[in-house]
């Protein structure tokens, strides 16, 4: 059973919203999005949909990994991760503080897109994310070449550690902190009023 962790309302878009995700009701959805040609960086292009809900099932099963559906005025839009960076993708590659939180994103692909959409979407993320009193500093590792997102990060408020090594990828590490996520966006709605799901620890 899913579960709406956080709403949020954009002035210009109307209503954002993150539900916990079911790794094999929603596989079929997510299949499309992330073997879309538009989400190459996720790293999923020649998945089948069983190997979308394997994946989900595993973040599922995680402790300090998790995923959420995103909805735009109730249907769906977006996927969101959760992950503690010290215990997953970033072990060992940079100095984690306590209060960290990792992050990913994915819109879903469109043919009609909506000017300002996915910086509603990643406002609305962060926001859930720093309505959580714990967290402190949000994480993000996306690869080097993707210049969209990095223009993205800069402008909710993210500041660029630099480029790291990883496995799968050059990743280009950013940190943003709860100040600099409100400075940047005017965000009002980033303390603890909002409902969520805590990061199992």
């Amino acid at each position: 059973m899913t579960e709406v962790v956080h709403r949020r309302v954009d002035d210009r878009l109307g209503e954002f919203a993150l539900r916990t995700l079911d790794p094999d009701a929603d596989a079929a959805l997510l299949h499309r999005w992330v073997t879309h040609p538009k989400a190459a960086f996720w790293l999923m292009q020649d998945a089948d949909v069983a190997r979308v809900a394997q994946e989900y099932r595993r973040i599922a099963a995680h402790p300090h990994h998790d995923a959420f559906l995103g909805l735009h005025e109730g249907r769906p839009a977006f996927l969101a991760e959760r992950y503690d960076p010290a215990r997953v993708e970033l072990v060992g590659l940079y100095d984690a503080v306590d209060g960290d939180v990792g992050m990913h994103f994915l819109c879903a692909p469109t043919d009609a897109p909506v000017h300002g959409f996915t910086r509603a979407v990643i406002t609305t993320v962060l926001a859930w994310l720093f309505a959580d009193p714990a967290t402190r500093r949000v994480v993000v590792e996306p690869d080097v070449r993707n210049t969209a997102v990095h223009a993205l990060n800069a402008a909710v408020g993210f500041t660029v550690v630099g480029p790291i090594a990883k496995p799968e990828k050059d990743a280009l590490l950013s940190v943003c902190t709860r100040a600099q996520f409100e400075a940047a966006t005017g965000a009002t709605d980033t303390h603890p009023a909002a409902t969520r799901g805590d990061l199992r620890t």
